[in-house]
């Protein structure tokens, strides 16, 4: 985890983090009154102690700031820092609480700076100038005859055990400090990225849902499709039959309707088989009901002889050795020459013949739908933009086949589709 975080900032702060802070400077306010009053009384610094309006302002000085902390963190860091050196200065008879406010100022800038870069200056500023000022004051002390006892024979000389002890407070003071306030902005850039991680990964379940529902309906678009095309073109074709001979050939017109009505019938089926398919859970499903998916390839002479009941001259012929093939092939075999025999009964004209041929190749099965084209209504769409067209090759992309959809060079045209079984 870094330490800068683009596009991103803790602050502004919030009125509950303003309050909070107020509420601090409050306590340490109080807090400073309460043991300046005490050192006073004690008289630390004898006849050179400061006025009472001089420590009252110096307890202002260094409370009032933390007010402000996480607002404008590093001005009141350097107003912290100079309120500290002048409470030591001025004699002010205060030695403890001044140092948490200098601590909690130092740690804020850490904790809360965005720009890492000056709130590294400004600490390291206000840290060189306090430790210029402890060697100096260390300075003044070796200087002063008698500040120190003299004991030739310690292990470590005074003077020196007291100067080693200050750097070291200091050290730990000012590190403690600097280290506390990197690992709150630490904390708090890993749960920015959490947070935003989170959102993320909400939004792409959203998405992914609305993906989910959008090919559900693409895909209940295209069994209805696949079901009704097929059966209403039929009874579309013996209708139009009936109503041409029903006067001169009443017997021919009979055998009309009764194909529309086994057509109807059919549809009804296959409509009450999908949709409850589409109901039914994977718990619920159960193992007889499973038409028309496994047995896809062996209702392919019901499409032969829907396209000769409609009056049109079609083949069906199987070559190489039959053999059974994944449940879902076998439906996608099934609705590809379904919606391609569909096409030739719609568009190739009432003269035209159709050949279904299903080979079995060793890895995989290929599904031929192909006519002569001499019907004079033959009107083709050779774009593949249809509906049809488009469910063909969705089915083939989803089991890893191709398909070749398109005019013939001798006439007439062609559905091809390869479907891999291993």
């Amino acid at each position: 985890m870094g330490w800068t975080t683009e596009g991103w900032s803790r602050l502004p702060v919030g009125p509950r983090e303003q309050r909070q802070d107020a509420l601090l400077a409050l306590v340490l306010g109080v807090g400073l009154v309460i043991t300046t009053t005490l050192y006073g009384a004690a008289g630390i610094y004898g006849d050179e102690q400061a006025a009472w309006w001089v420590s009252a302002l110096m307890i202002l000085a260094n409370a009032v700031p933390i007010a402000f902390r996480r607002r404008w963190p590093m001005t009141v860091a350097v107003v912290s820092a100079l309120a500290f050196a002048a409470t030591q200065l001025l004699h002010v008879p205060e030695i403890i609480l001044v140092n948490f406010t200098l601590f909690i100022a130092l740690y804020t800038v850490g904790a809360w700076c965005s720009d890492r870069v000056r709130a590294e200056v400004v600490r390291w500023v206000i840290i060189g100038g306090m430790f210029a000022w402890v060697f100096l004051a260390l300075s003044f002390g070796w200087a002063v005859p008698n500040a120190l006892p003299n004991d030739d024979d310690a292990l470590i000389p005074p003077y020196i055990a007291y100067s080693l002890v200050n750097i070291l407070i200091n050290v730990l003071y000012f590190g403690g400090a600097w280290y506390a306030g990197n690992r709150a902005w630490t904390a708090a850039v890993a749960k920015h990225d959490l947070a935003e991680r989170t959102a993320e990964l909400a939004a792409e379940r959203e998405r992914t849902a609305a993906q989910a529902v959008t090919l559900e309906r693409v895909r209940i678009a295209r069994e209805l499709h696949d079901v009704v095309a097929h059966h209403v073109s039929l009874m579309g074709v013996q209708a139009g039959a009936a109503r041409r001979v029903v006067d001169r050939d009443p017997a021919q017109a009979t055998a009309s309707l009764t194909v529309v009505e086994d057509s109807a019938r059919t549809a009804v089926e296959e409509l009450r088989r999908m949709l409850g398919t589409l109901r039914e859970d994977d718990r619920g499903a159960s193992a007889t009901d499973t038409a028309p998916s496994t047995a896809g390839l062996g209702r392919m002479p019901e499409l032969v002889e829907a396209v000769r009941s409609a009056g049109r001259d079609a083949g069906y012929v199987v070559v190489g050795d039959e053999r059974s093939v994944p449940p879902t092939v076998g439906a996608v075999a099934f609705r590809i020459a379904q919606e391609a025999v569909t096409n030739v009964v719609k568009h190739a004209g009432p003269k035209a013949r159709a050949d279904l041929r299903l080979r079995y190749l060793d890895d995989g099965i290929e599904v031929e739908v192909a006519d002569d084209g001499h019907g004079s209504g033959a009107v083709r769409d050779t774009s593949g933009s249809g509906l049809g067209h488009v469910g063909m090759r969705e089915r083939v992309a989803a089991v890893g086949g191709r398909i070749e959809i398109g005019p013939r060079a001798r006439g007439g045209y062609l559905v091809r589709a390869w479907l891999p079984t291993t």
